[in-house]
């Protein structure tokens, strides 16, 4: 039989969307794995194993955009949005979110490849949305925020430290002012489009000797992902719109990227009630849900046995949690 894991967002994303009775009496008697770290690069960690032990999206990305990302350390420098505010400045969007076109490269690459040369790194852009700088192996870079955490927060909290951050934070900001004041994102504004006004630094390393992964099939529309997958000689396919357990051959592991979903509703009638059942019918041989938050849960057919347990509930969302009274 085969074996899914579906990756899910925080269940927090679902706000108190409601859980069928049928999936919490299911969900009550999974097994449940130790709470692991948040955020999208420890959810991917936890099924793909990296040798040396460095997460590299940059270096990943660049092998499946270019191929060339050996013999050298990577960070993605792509394209952003960072709206000024009265003490500080927020970034809102980044890469793909800006309908970047390769007119954009072409403008402003120019402008910014000798801020990034003085300093001894390449910059360049196989895709609109995705910039690389090259530097050598060796190089020593702090460590950088990755989109997903940075997203929609002052940049302040965001800043690189350490030893090299002080470099860095002059060579960004020399990067702003470039950028501020080029007149392509005048003509940017024209068509109604935000500036491209930063560049997001991130995801820095060298390129791992190998990957290996949980699942031997990826059903996901995500770069990364499908990189990752790729170099773990696995196959990548595009999303599904709903869980089928004849799509995974015998025996096979599959791994549905599920995270776009915030339809709780949608959710559970296309994906999860299906896979559940599945499992009752003997179409499964297990089920890992492993959530944004570092919940993680583990379905079998065997735990159907365990009356004794009790159903489960969805996470409280933080901002919905009553606060506890303060001193009399």
């Amino acid at each position: 039989m085969a074996r899914a894991i579906f990756l899910l967002p925080a269940w927090s994303s679902f706000g108190r969307q409601g859980l069928s009775p049928e999936l919490a009496k299911a969900f009550g008697r999974a097994g449940a794995a130790a709470p692991g770290d948040s955020g999208v690069d420890a959810q991917l960690i936890r099924h793909f194993t990296a040798t040396p032990a460095q997460w590299a999206p940059a270096a990943i990305m660049r092998q499946a955009d270019v191929g060339d990302a050996a013999g050298a350390a990577w960070l993605r420098a792509d394209p952003a949005h960072v709206r000024p505010e009265m003490t500080g400045a927020r970034l809102l969007g980044i890469g793909e979110r800006l309908s970047l076109s390769q007119d954009d490269v072409d403008a402003l690459l120019p402008a910014l490849k000798p801020v990034f040369g003085d300093s001894g790194f390449a910059l360049d852009a196989p895709t609109p949305a995705r910039w690389y700088l090259r530097l050598l192996r060796e190089a020593k870079f702090p460590q950088f925020s990755a989109p997903d955490a940075a997203l929609g927060e002052d940049l302040f909290e965001h800043q690189p430290d350490g030893p090299e951050g002080r470099r860095w934070r002059a060579l960004l900001n020399e990067v702003q002012i470039v950028l501020h004041n080029h007149p392509w994102n005048v003509q940017r504004a024209e068509r109604g489009l935000v500036p491209i006004n930063a560049l997001w630094v991130w995801g820095g390393g060298v390129l791992p000797d190998r990957i290996a992964a949980d699942a031997r099939h990826v059903h996901s529309d995500d770069d990364l992902l499908r990189a990752l997958i790729t170099l773990a000689s696995g196959t990548a396919q595009p999303h599904a719109d709903a869980f089928d357990s004849a799509s995974t051959g015998h025996g096979d592991v599959a791994l549905y990227d599920l995270r776009r979903y915030r339809d709780f509703a949608v959710l559970q009638r296309d994906w999860l009630l299906p896979a559940v059942r599945a499992l009752r019918a003997g179409g499964l041989a297990s089920l890992v849900l492993d959530a944004a938050d570092g919940t993680q849960l583990l379905l079998a057919p065997s735990q159907r046995w365990r009356f004794w347990r009790g159903a489960w509930a969805m996470p409280v969302p933080a901002s919905s949690r009553p606060h506890a009274a303060g001193p009399a």
